[in-house]
């Protein structure tokens, strides 16, 4: 039994990869645990790996930073792929107000941590991991402690204390932005079924989310006109698919004419469609659907690289059919004639059954292709994010260069590729499978090796020196910037609870915090907010953790 003792103690990349499994596998069990209803989840791989490196059980220093820093990079350019697609539309719609608010948390907690450390006496690399910990922001601390380790005559030591300051004040993390929550709730006297009806209400009146009407033709200045000749369906984003004239439905064409006491089927935005109203006509009492026994409509993923690229009006031309909507990740838009088609979009066509047989194969309309994921498209990503993360930016008044570091880097460039749907036949579109699959490795991997890396002193840490009281400090960077941006938000700009509570844990970037928040009601209020402030709030904390090190290291 040489080999396995000697497969147990000595180090090597057997050894690494089998302390690694281990420190996981048990790290996510762990985490799977309820604590008062709480579970840790991912973070559980944090405390596994504090365990093992408590009790000695490590591997090769260098074997554990490439790791720490590969995983930090899958995990960072996975949740870039993740929110990018929605994030500009969700940030115009809905989210200046509500990134300022979140933004505000980020600067608040940054500016207690400060405060502590010039009033509690705490060192400032224990403080950005406090920092780090509080909010539950692992890459932050990633930001962190790379700049730490870059900065001359900083000692092994020091590069530990980030990581117990994490460890400390995580568990906090997650309880403090919950009980935020619920002391909101009790305090402003929220009926939560009411919050969510409000919402949903809201939104039907604000939505961009294509939807179809049936008009009743009654303005005789398009008596006789075909849809060419009309132009206020183009400037308006509207598209008109079907007729009722004379009992038969048929498409609309370029050449379809229309006539008073017509039907037609329009598709677009509800505010729009309800503004066309005026000029059309009024509701239909008839639905042309249960009128057409000769025009279907299907739904096709785009997955035929001889499609990519083509223009909506050039396949309705060659195909005969109707394309009335296209969606995308996280996104769904009315097209015109010139919008082109990428990789991933689904198509919603309306047309003849034949019709709609021969766009198929030329659309391609695979599952499988879909759910394969392109590899070279992944590190093309990564390699930009690396050269972007590891470019030097210099600020007057700041003694070093900051850098977005591989927290920050690939994380923007993963925004901006996830904005290109795709190029050529080479699509950035990551199956939502597989972007899972590549976060949880990557965040897995990195907390693994901070809790080893952290581990020998974590015990001795908070039993027999300052934890408790960097603990109790943490407490003031979860609770006050949340308490106070909270209240702003209700009582001053009266933001909906439920969204009031997405807002809160995205600005934590904490996934268990979301699990709360949407156990409380199954509005996707929580949802949208929480992805409308993610993005802005991950790049900012990255970039403030460097700035705090860099300002206020002695």
């Amino acid at each position: 039994m040489n080999w396995l003792y000697q497969l147990l103690t000595e180090s090597s990349v057997p050894h690494a990869l089998l302390t690694i499994s281990l420190v996981i596998s048990i790290g996510l069990a762990f985490g799977h645990i309820p604590f008062f209803k709480v579970r840790l989840g991912i973070a559980g791989v944090l405390f596994s790996g504090l365990a093992f490196g408590h009790f000695g059980i490590s591997i090769d220093a260098h074997i554990m930073h490439f790791l720490r820093e590969f995983g930090l990079i899958l995990f960072v350019y996975a949740i870039g792929l993740q929110v990018g697609p929605g994030f500009v539309n969700s940030f115009l719609r809905h989210g200046v107000k509500l990134n300022i608010l979140a933004a505000s948390i980020v600067l608040l907690g940054a500016l207690i941590t400060i405060g502590i450390t010039y009033f509690g006496n705490i060192d400032i690399a224990v403080a950005v991991g406090l920092y780090s910990g509080a909010t539950t922001n692992t890459p932050s601390l990633a930001a962190a402690q790379e700049v730490l380790a870059n900065i001359p005559n900083i000692n092994n030591e020091t590069l530990k204390m980030p990581g117990l300051g994490y460890a400390v004040a995580y568990p906090f993390g997650i309880i403090g932005i919950i009980l935020s929550m619920l002391l909101l709730k009790r305090f402003f006297k929220i009926n939560i079924n009411q919050e969510a009806a409000a919402f949903q209400k809201l939104q039907k009146q604000s939505t961009l989310r294509p939807i179809w009407k049936d008009l009743t033709i009654q303005n005789p200045n398009i008596d006789g006109l075909t849809i060419a000749e009309i132009p206020f369906f183009d400037a308006m984003n509207i598209i008109v698919t079907r007729i009722l004239h004379q009992g038969k439905v048929s498409l609309v064409t370029d050449t379809t004419r229309f006539a008073l006491g017509d039907t037609i089927r329009l598709v677009g935005s509800h505010n729009d469609l309800h503004k066309i109203k005026m000029l059309v006509g009024t509701d239909s009492e008839f639905e042309l659907k249960s009128f057409s026994d000769t025009l279907h409509s299907k739904r096709l993923i785009v997955t035929n690289k001889e499609a990519i690229g083509k223009s909506v009006g050039e396949l309705r031309t060659l195909y005969g059919v109707i394309i009335s909507r296209i969606h995308r990740p996280e996104v769904e838009l009315v097209p015109n004639n010139a919008t082109h088609i990428y990789f991933g979009d689904e198509l919603y066509i309306v047309g003849s059954k034949d019709a709609l047989e021969k766009i198929s194969p030329v659309v391609g309309n695979s599952v499988e292709i879909l759910n394969t994921p392109q590899i070279i498209p992944i590190f093309i990503g990564i390699t930009l994010g690396v050269v972007l993360g590891s470019w030097p930016f210099f600020f007057p008044g700041i003694p070093s260069a900051i850098k977005l570091g591989l927290a920050g880097g690939p994380l923007i460039v993963a925004i901006l590729l996830s904005q290109i749907p795709s190029w050529g036949t080479m699509s950035w579109h990551l199956p939502k499978s597989s972007n899972i699959i590549l976060k949880d490795i990557g965040i897995v991997l990195f907390l693994a090796c901070v809790g080893l890396h952290s581990g020998d002193h974590f015990i001795s840490t908070l039993v027999d020196g300052d934890g408790l009281y960097w603990m109790f400090c943490a407490v003031f960077i979860t609770l006050i910037p949340l308490i106070i941006v909270a209240f702003i938000g209700r009582y001053f700009y009266k933001i909906n609870f439920l969204s009031l509570c997405g807002l809160l844990a995205g600005s934590m970037t904490d996934p268990p915090a979301l699990a709360f928040a949407n156990s409380l009601n199954g509005s996707p209020a929580v949802a949208i907010s929480y992805a409308t402030v993610y993005p802005l709030v991950m790049i900012l904390r990255i970039i403030v953790s460097q700035v705090i090190i860099l300002l206020f290291i002695h």
